[in-house]
């Protein structure tokens, strides 16, 4: 199934357009491998996707456990390699409000992070560095 459409727009840049919603992203080269750095690189979206899949099958989780997840922040660190230049490591930081979630839903939750089909589709070659923080809100 045909999902998105990818156009090169010139000097490092690409342009994705979402097929069903018509939405677009950018991307640009890394300014440490000859871009300007403007947007994210296609390496910034793999790592975000990650972040980005954990939360949605989280929610999935929340909703069918009747868990309120409330407010969750995540930030995406990377990691580059060389020979060949490839992701090596992807940080993921999740900042959870705890507003008296119990250790069972907490397990829930995490679980459904952990396994979620982005993370379950990346090479094992890439070290998927994740954390989970429980904050007071």
């Amino acid at each position: 199934m045909d999902i998105a459409k990818i156009i090169y727009k010139g000097k490092l840049r690409t342009e994705a357009t979402h097929l069903k919603s018509g939405q677009s992203i950018i991307t640009d080269a890394p300014v440490d491998n000859n871009g300007k750095g403007e947007a994210f690189s296609p390496t910034d979206l793999l790592s975000t996707s990650l972040g980005a899949c954990m939360l949605t099958i989280m929610g999935i989780a929340a909703n069918n456990h009747a868990i309120d997840l409330g407010h969750v922040e995540v930030i995406i660190g990377k990691h580059m390699g060389t020979d060949p230049r490839r992701v090596v490591q992807i940080d993921v930081k999740m900042q959870i409000q705890d507003n008296g979630l119990s250790e069972k839903n907490k397990k829930i939750l995490e679980n459904a992070a952990l396994t979620c089909p982005v993370a379950k589709s990346l090479s094992a070659e890439i070290n998927q560095n994740i954390s989970f923080e429980y904050v007071k809100g």
